[in-house]
């Protein structure tokens, strides 16, 4: 196999692990071809990675299909896990989209038209022109707990399936928030920001740099599901009272076993040292978190938000803690991801920002990935899939 001479190494530092490591890519003509491949396939290049990680050379190709073959045709708009690829090949033709991020919508419309299952992720916005731009569409599989980004009653209309991975995040997204919560009444990462800054002096006297117990503190729940739930039952070691409204009140017995009192929408934002945002996005939440909300809360209080960004004002948000309206905020999710470094609320101490992780550890992100090709296998077969919308 014969590569072109266009080649170039450079270095860089993983952000994970802070590793050096050496990248060189080679650039194929499009005609290339991989000898004994079970399918005709057309390389745009390949990644060899040097360094900590041992990876075989075909762990670290990134590849687009041409078909030549008569397998259905799975639309990846960005990679998935190798093991999760490496099924899917056996059964389909793939394209994995490897440009920018979130795949431009040109793109997506153009490469759908032939696609007979998608592949999405929560910030692909899957809208009624998408939709109707793919006659060939089935299934659409999103590695998401949310489907907000995809038009249901589009998809329905024209008879696709939707696949989405709940509950597997449950744990991961409800440790996050019990970290932000701690991170931000103990002040953990605005300390953290202060010594690398240069700018721990002295050590603290008996009124310096003081944080805020958690114990016997209301925690207030906007959206008792399963995340809602599981925080309940995590922040209860912490000695916390529990209240909660979400949309139905849940059974005596569950609100028993997690130890959680059902308040209205306005007794919890006025009772609350703590809110906790986990409600799914949808018209009836958008910014539901605002300006008036906020001026009811505790000065005293803390808003966290792990669900979607969209449910809270950002604008009103920023205005009340420059104002100290509320306390402070702890944020994993933003109206418009990803901000930069000149966003308003990154010049603010009382806030916690973290960059949409909710999700992410290893063994969550690898079940996701296990759901996701379950689910468009499933869906392409004819049978039930283990999530749908």
């Amino acid at each position: 196999m014969a590569a072109s001479k266009r080649a170039h190494s450079h270095l860089s530092r993983s952000p994970q692990y802070g590793h050096t490591q050496t990248h060189f890519s080679i650039a194929f003509p499009h005609s290339t071809h991989i000898a004994n491949s079970s399918s005709s396939a057309s390389f745009f290049f390949f990644k060899v990675t040097l360094g900590s990680h041992n990876k075989s050379y075909k762990d670290l190709i990134d590849f687009s299909h041409k078909v030549t073959n008569n397998k259905p045709r799975v639309l990846l708009t960005r990679r998935l896990h190798d093991f999760a690829l490496k099924e899917l090949q056996k059964k389909y033709s793939i394209f994995v989209h490897q440009g920018k991020i979130p795949m431009p919508k040109k793109i997506l419309r153009e490469k759908i038209k032939e696609t007979n299952a998608l592949v999405c992720f929560p910030y692909d916005i899957i809208d009624r022109k998408t939709i109707e731009s793919a006659p060939n569409l089935k299934i659409i599989s999103t590695y998401s707990v949310g489907f907000d980004h995809i038009d249901i009653k589009a998809a329905k209309k024209h008879g696709i399936k939707i696949g989405y991975t709940p509950e597997v995040l449950t744990n991961a997204t409800a440790d996050l928030t019990i970290a932000l919560l701690l991170d931000l009444l103990r002040r953990v990462t605005e300390g953290d920001r202060l010594i690398r800054a240069g700018n721990w002096k002295v050590i603290f006297g008996a009124y310096d740099y003081v944080g805020v117990d958690l114990e016997g503190k209301t925690l207030g729940i906007f959206g008792m599901g399963r995340i809602g739930q599981t925080v309940a039952k995590r922040a209860h070691s912490f000695g916390v009272k529990i209240i909660y409204h979400n949309r139905k009140k849940l059974s005596r017995t569950l609100e028993k076993k997690i130890r959680a009192k059902y308040v209205s929408f306005d007794d919890l934002i006025r009772k609350s040292d703590v809110l906790s945002v986990h409600v799914p996005y949808t018209k009836d939440t958008h910014k539901i978190i605002d300006r008036t909300v906020l001026q009811k809360m505790k000065k005293s209080s803390f808003l966290i938000n792990t669900a979607r960004g969209k449910i809270i004002n950002e604008r009103d948000l920023a205005k009340a803690l420059r104002t100290r309206l509320i306390s402070g905020a702890a944020l994993d999710v933003f109206e418009n991801e990803p901000i930069g470094k000149h966003h308003e609320l990154t010049k603010m101490q009382n806030v916690v920002l973290v960059p949409h992780i909710g999700s992410s550890t290893a063994e969550t992100r690898r079940k996701m990935a296990e759901i996701t090709m379950q689910n468009l296998i499933l869906g392409l077969d004819g049978k039930k899939m283990i999530y749908s919308v």
